[in-house]
C-alpha cells in the first residue's frame, strides 16, 4: 500500500477509498478494483470489501449499465455501438452491457439520430449541401451510428429541409 499508512488494515483502506468514489457518483466494481489497486490495496482484501459492497447493494454493475444507457442515449444521443464502447471502458462484463443495451431499439437510434440531425441543420443552412452532409454523417459516426443509417438521416433531413426553403 504504497502511498497509504503502512500500518493500515487493507480492508479499512479499500473500505474508505470505495466510500469516497461512492459518494460522488455511482461506480463499476471494475473502476472500484482499478482505484484500490492503483493506492496498492492487496487484491485480497479489495476483493473482500468489493464483494460486501456488491451484496449490500452498493455495487450492481447490472444496473449501474442500465443507467448509463438509459442517460447517455437520451441525453446525448449515443448509438448503441458507442454505448457499448463506454461500458467496456468502465469494467462492465459484454453480457451484462448487451443486457442493458437491448433496451434501445433500432428505432430509438433512428428517432435519436433524426433529432440530433435536426438541431445541428439549424447552424448549417448557409452551407452547401455536401459539406453539410458530411459533417453531418460525420457526427453520426463519432456518436456511434453506422454509415447507412446516418447517411438515410442526413439524406431525409436534408430533402426536407429543400422542401421548407422551397416553399419560403
Amino acid at each position: 500500500m504504497s502511498d497509504l499508512d503502512p500500518d493500515a488494515d487493507p480492508e479499512s483502506v479499500a473500505r474508505t477509498i470505495a466510500l469516497r468514489l461512492l459518494e460522488h457518483a455511482p461506480r463499476t466494481r471494475a473502476e472500484l478494483a482499478s482505484a484500490m489497486a492503483r493506492r496498492g490495496v492487496p487484491a485480497e482484501a479489495a476483493e473482500t470489501v468489493l464483494q460486501r459492497f456488491a451484496d449490500a447493494g452498493l455495487i450492481d454493475d447490472a444496473a449501474f449499465a442500465q443507467a448509463w444507457v438509459d442517460s447517455r442515449h437520451s441525453g446525448r444521443g449515443l448509438a448503441r455501438r458507442a454505448l457499448a464502447a463506454e461500458l467496456r471502458r468502465k469494467g462492465i462484463d459484454d453480457e451484462v452491457a448487451a443486457d442493458a443495451l437491448a433496451s434501445v431499439s433500432a428505432d430509438d437510434e433512428t428517432v435519436a439520430a433524426q433529432a440530433l440531425v435536426s438541431r445541428k441543420l439549424r447552424t448549417m443552412r448557409d452551407l452547401p449541401r455536401d459539406v453539410a452532409t458530411r459533417r453531418l454523417v460525420g457526427m453520426l459516426g463519432r456518436k456511434g451510428f453506422g454509415s447507412g443509417l446516418a447517411y438515410r438521416v442526413v439524406a431525409e433531413a436534408l430533402s426536407d429541409e429543400a422542401i421548407a426553403v422551397s416553399r419560403s
